[in-house]
Formats: structure tokens, sequence, C-alpha cells
């Protein structure tokens, strides 16, 4: 993928639930993926399109799905930034779980990696002091 190239959120939404679903199964078909993000099999289709073109993705035509090491590395990413919102929102917040998901699942997109940087560094001393009793 070309470093000039951003992926769209809905993009990693599917690079996001590729590597989700490759955790459980040792396949990944665009009907998992349809069923995992509540969409039409149209629409796994033509971002798989995008994502095969990308180089995230290697597909046989309406085979099997497999994350490329950059498109693990971009979904590992995604993850990452949705793990560490929702585990704000959820520990730091007291956000619902429920509403705490929802919320990373869109902030996660618009995230700047600086910001990101340093919210990890605070989230992370806040947190080793609250469990060290400080």
């Amino acid at each position: 993928m070309k470093p000039e190239t951003h992926l769209t959120p809905a993009n990693e939404d599917y690079l996001e639930a590729i590597l989700a679903l490759s955790e459980q199964h040792d396949a990944v078909r665009s009907v998992d993926i349809a069923s995992h993000l509540n969409v039409s099999r149209a629409s796994v289709n033509k971002a798989m399109n995008i994502l095969r073109t990308l180089g995230l993705i290697d597909q046989e035509p309406y085979g099997l799905i497999h994350l490329t090491s950059e498109g693990r590395l971009h979904a590992k990413d995604v993850l990452q930034r949705h793990q560490m919102i929702k585990r704000f929102l959820s520990d730091i917040l007291d956000i619902s779980a429920e509403t705490a998901e929802k919320d990373a699942c869109r902030m996660e997109h618009v995230i700047s990696p600086e910001t990101r940087k340093k919210w990890i560094a605070w989230l992370r001393d806040v947190l080793n002091d609250h469990q060290s009793g400080g």
C-alpha cells in the first residue's frame, strides 16, 4: 500500500473484522464478514476488491480471504486504537460497555498517531497507578 493512501473508516472496519474472524477460524469467507458487520455480500465484495488492490488482502475470486502481512499490521493498528479508546471510556470514564464499544468504533478512525501515542502512555500511567493503589 502506498504511504499516501488513506483507508476509509469502512475499509478499516473490514480489516478489523477479517482479523477478528481469522482468529476464530482458519479461513474467512465473504459471508462471514457480511454477517459480522451486518452488511450485504455485495458491499463485502466491493470492499474486498479495494483491499486487494491496496495489497492488504489475498483472495481467490469469490474465495477465502486472508490478510497480507501489511493488511495484518493495519488491522492490528485499528484494533489497538479501538481497544485503547474502549478501555479509556469504560475504565476511566465509567461509560457502559455497550456505549464504550459503539463510541470506540467511531472514534478509532479519527485519532492521530501523535494523540494515540501520548494517550497510550497516559493511560498506562493512570492504570498502573490505579492498580498499585496510588
